[in-house]
């Protein structure tokens, strides 16, 4: 066993031969307890990333003294914060106050508390995730929330996958392989990460027929469309764009009758996918699921990550015999989701039971429905503690500004929300650079604080922010880095 050593840990050599060994470090007295935290391997890596970095100081010029000061204890905290670096989770928390409530690069909608426990239940313990405990016999995972999306949609059955991508390419795999898909040109929708409607219906292995114009499709153009290797006609709703002015488009009931008269399908993308009427609360009108199917559609998909407020799911609802004919495809295998996801969905279904208490539940709808004389009250009370922190070195200001919904849902409406506004005090020239450092100080506290750049300056926008206080408590830290930063 390594005995601790004592002494300098400079022999009397020159240059970066002074340097002490790697034996030599790992015999001091405090390496057990980080060994015993980190592991041996990470302890070697340290700690050779340590001397790499002084021989290479020592070489570009600097004396052994100043690259290596006597003493143990600069070594300990050295090597703690580069263990602790090493061992930081990539996936973190963050304050989301960039004003883009469905933020997908930030995970879309965050999960009520009914959500956090009810997955926590089922990572801690094994759940019946496809055993029926009736009968004892293996069960299927669709079951455990196919009963509250038929309540909640009017559906007759219901499958879930992993997003609403997976659930077009699911649907359209199933129903129309090797035949013809009749889509308006107004419809062929390109979404975040690249996601082309035309190019998963090539995946899906179909033949895309477009219909109509950009601007305007008519009933005629399905009608016309329609011949004996059609095999669904799909309507897309255009959540994350907007056209407007000369436009025309076939409303789903006139949809469902052609389909129908020609005895094909018709399949609806929602995208978003409202389980409520979110005028009640105030809020864009944004179709839903359930006037969907009264229209006649026979196959509804939809996300279940944004308007809905739940996991990142694709939802499939529609007619008992299609949805079979869905999970007997082999894709839903490859597709499915697990008992964690599963778990969250069930949880935030059963919020929707209870429409009284929704908007007070459901953390997309608490965060999509607060006013902006709330978001302007916690603004004021932030204020004098951020202009604290940023005293001398950036101007906050509260002003009143936009929110965005998010991730595709209603592209062009905006929800009125308050920032606050710190503007650099560099002015001018190197302007542009003292934001982006402002930024990457927010960025860089122990929970990141994520705003938005703009008109010279970094935008904090509220709506999002329901703990104020873990927030404030972190602004020392901003004001101990933004000096560092200044000084620099």
């Amino acid at each position: 066993m390594n005995k601790p050593l004592s002494g300098s840990l400079l022999a009397p050599r020159e240059g970066a031969a002074a340097l002490p060994s790697v034996d030599r470090i790992l015999c001091l007295a405090f390496v057990p307890a980080l060994t015993e935290r980190y592991g041996p391997a990470s302890i070697n890596e340290a700690v050779r990333a340590l001397l790499a970095d002084k021989r290479q100081a020592i070489v570009a010029g600097a004396a052994p003294q100043v690259a290596w000061p006597p003493g143990e204890q600069w070594i300990e905290t050295e090597l703690r914060r580069r263990l602790e670096a090493a061992n930081t989770p990539h996936l973190r928390r963050v304050l989301n106050l960039t004003g883009v409530v469905l933020h997908t690069n930030l995970g879309r909608a965050p999960m009520p508390d009914e959500a956090v426990e009810a997955v926590s239940q089922a990572m801690r313990s094994p759940v019946n995730v496809e055993l029926d405990l009736a009968s004892g016999d293996r069960g299927d995972r669709d079951l455990l929330v196919e009963g509250w999306l038929r309540e909640l949609t009017g559906a007759q059955a219901a499958t879930v996958v992993n997003n609403n991508a997976a659930a077009v390419l699911l649907a359209l795999n199933t129903l129309a392989l090797r035949k013809e898909v009749i889509v308006s040109r107004g419809e062929l929708i390109e979404i975040g990460g690249a996601f082309r409607m035309p190019d998963i219906m090539a995946r899906a292995g179909v033949k895309l027929v477009e219909v109509g114009t950009t601007n305007r499709t008519h009933l005629h153009d399905y009608e016309q469309a329609v011949g004996r290797n059609t095999a669904l006609i799909a309507k897309v709703h255009t959540s994350n764009y907007s056209i407007q002015g000369f436009t025309a488009r076939v409303a789903e009931a006139e949809l469902a009758s052609i389909a129908h008269r020609h005895a094909i399908p018709l399949m609806v993308d929602l995208g978003s996918g409202s389980l409520v009427d979110l005028t009640q609360y105030g809020l864009p009108r944004e179709p839903t699921v359930r006037e969907s199917i009264e229209a006649g559609a026979d196959v509804v998909t939809f996300s279940a990550d944004k308007l809905l407020g739940g996991p990142q799911a694709g939802v499939i609802v529609g007619r008992l015999e299609l949805i079979a004919r869905l999970r007997k495809n082999p894709l839903k295998r490859a597709l499915r989701v697990d008992k964690m996801t599963l778990a969250a969905l069930e949880a935030v279904l059963l919020l929707y039971r209870n429409p009284q208490k929704l908007a007070q539940r459901l953390t997309t709808l608490r965060l999509l429905t607060r006013s902006q004389s709330e978001i302007e009250a916690l603004g004021r009370q932030l204020l004098a503690s951020v202009q604290t922190a940023l005293a001398g070195r950036a101007c906050v200001e509260l002003r009143t500004c936009q929110s965005e919904i998010g991730s595709g849902s209603f592209p062009v409406e905006r929800l009125p929300s308050a920032a606050l506004v710190i503007s650099p005090a560099t002015k001018g020239r190197g302007s542009g650079t003292a934001l982006k450092r402002l930024a990457k100080q927010f960025r860089s506290l122990a929970i990141p604080v994520l705003g938005r750049v703009g008109e010279g300056a970094l935008w904090l926008d509220l709506r999002c922010l329901e703990n104020a206080d873990e927030f404030v408590a972190q602004l020392c830290d901003l004001e101990r880095d933004a000096g560092s930063a200044s000084d620099s």
